[in-house]
């Protein structure tokens, strides 16, 4: 499998294993505090504050994987897949990670700068992936 493909598979991954955090939150609070399924609204911060912040890491990452997706297909599809893009893909799917690490560990000022720091560091990355594949074709 080339590099972009798998680094694609493993951002999914890791997308669903932050739905996994979500709901099993979720589950936890009703198990325990009695919580129902209405108390979680859509777009309405509920529960503690680092839920809140698993929540939106979660979404973070649906909100900037069909952007990657895109990229990696059309790079896939067009048989670039090696050298730059392969090492742009692998510094997106590092650097998603980081941002969502540190988004679950808290709110502070720091962190609100280190996970713009990794965010433009994937957007960046993106780009570079797009202009390098459409310089390939």
């Amino acid at each position: 499998m080339p590099t972009p493909l798998a680094c694609l598979l493993l951002f999914i991954v890791w997308t669903v294993l932050l739905l996994l955090a979500v709901g099993t939150a979720r589950v936890w609070l009703v198990l325990t505090a009695g919580a129902s399924p209405a108390d979680f609204p859509a777009g309405v911060p509920h529960g503690s504050d680092r839920y809140w912040r698993l929540n939106r890491a979660h979404l973070n990452c649906l909100e900037f994987l069909p952007m990657f997706a895109a990229v990696v297909l059309t790079g896939a599809v067009l048989g670039v897949t090696e050298g730059t893009v392969a090492t742009l893909a692998e510094v997106i799917v590092v650097a998603r990670v980081g941002q969502s690490v540190t988004h679950i560990s808290s709110g502070s000022a720091i962190a609100v700068n280190v996970r713009f720091t990794f965010f433009l560091v994937q957007l960046v990355s993106l780009i570079a992936m797009g202009v390098h594949i459409a310089g390939q074709a």
